[in-house]
């Protein structure tokens, strides 16, 4: 059962003024710079290090801990639907990783839609991933996360470095991934109550991001549409509140199918990607989830 946080946090986002629906991207990303003033209030844990760094050419930040090891690191791709949101939005969340994990984490503000369509962000997370082997951090000491779009994300450079037979990260971690362009899942068409994300916004993002292309089923945009033979392990976590459910659950069956190790956690009653709200305690028990899956995960690799 939610906790009282959680059921408070909901009831906030569904009093706000309902306004007019989002009719365009311009739009979208003028409703996310008025709320600029919450993110900037989220508390920052102390103790992390956040440095602007360009990796493979493609821009971000790394997040470092005292004592943190420098031959292993954390990839992480923030949600916004592929048409915005930052690093600067993700931060608090990318810093409790980091501390909770041990580990660095390179954060990267990957080229967005419409201006940069589909394949552009999983050009960018390649040539960071380079980036980091370039540095002397093996794959294998090396793990993909994100969340939303990020957690999409994540999947779809999963298919795309091991089509192209590039090596892969020692395991994955996708939060409330949107893996289906198409929204094609029950829980996107059954009328989920989602505070957090609606049907025809992302509709809109989706098209955006695939530059009016027909590449919704692409498994690299799509990945519920991907063989997921030679993935990593993965982690996914998703709540039983937000219309991307199904994809979760979609992508946890392809992952099992394909031999794949995958641990998935549904949230009884919890919107889409909770842990950015560090006040929840559900938030503080899915980031030690995390930091375990990844530790495990990594000496399993060692």
């Amino acid at each position: 059962m939610p906790s009282r946080e959680h059921e408070d946090l909901v009831a906030s986002l569904k009093a706000r003024p309902p306004g007019p629906a989002p009719d365009s991207i311009d739009a979208m990303r003028a409703g996310l710079a008025s709320l600029a003033s919450v993110f900037e209030k989220i508390p920052f844990p102390e103790g992390v290090r956040q440095e602007p760094v360009t990796a493979g050419g493609v821009p971000g930040f790394w997040f470092q801990t005292p004592g943190a090891p420098t031959d292993r690191a954390m990839l992480y791709l923030h949600g916004g639907g592929y048409v915005m949101g930052s690093v600067a939005t993700h931060r608090s969340l990318i810093a409790r990783l980091a501390l909770a994990a041990g580990l660095p984490v390179l954060a990267l503000d990957y080229r967005l839609a419409p201006e940069h369509p589909f394949p552009a962000a999983i050009d960018d997370v390649r040539a960071a991933y380079r980036w980091l082997q370039g540095r002397g951090i093996a794959p294998a000491r090396i793990v993909f996360a994100g969340d939303s779009a990020g957690g999409g994300l994540v999947l779809g450079s999963l298919v795309a470095l091991r089509d192209a037979g590039e090596p892969m990260p020692a395991a994955a971690v996708a939060l409330s991934p949107l893996a289906d362009l198409e929204l094609s899942g029950e829980s996107a068409r059954s009328g989920i109550d989602d505070p957090m994300v609606g049907v025809a916004d992302t509709h809109l993002m989706a098209a955006a991001y695939l530059g009016g292309g027909s590449a919704a089923r692409d498994p690299r945009a799509s990945p519920i549409h991907a063989d997921f033979k030679g993935f990593p392990p993965l982690l996914l976590e998703v709540g039983t509140r937000e219309i991307l459910l199904d994809d979760a659950r979609r992508v946890a069956e392809r992952a099992r199918q394909a031999d794949v190790p995958v641990e998935l956690f549904v949230g009884e009653g919890l919107t889409h990607v909770w842990q950015l709200h560090p006040h929840l305690p559900e938030a503080a028990e899915s980031v030690a989830r995390i930091a375990r899956f990844v530790d495990r995960t990594l000496r399993n690799r060692a």
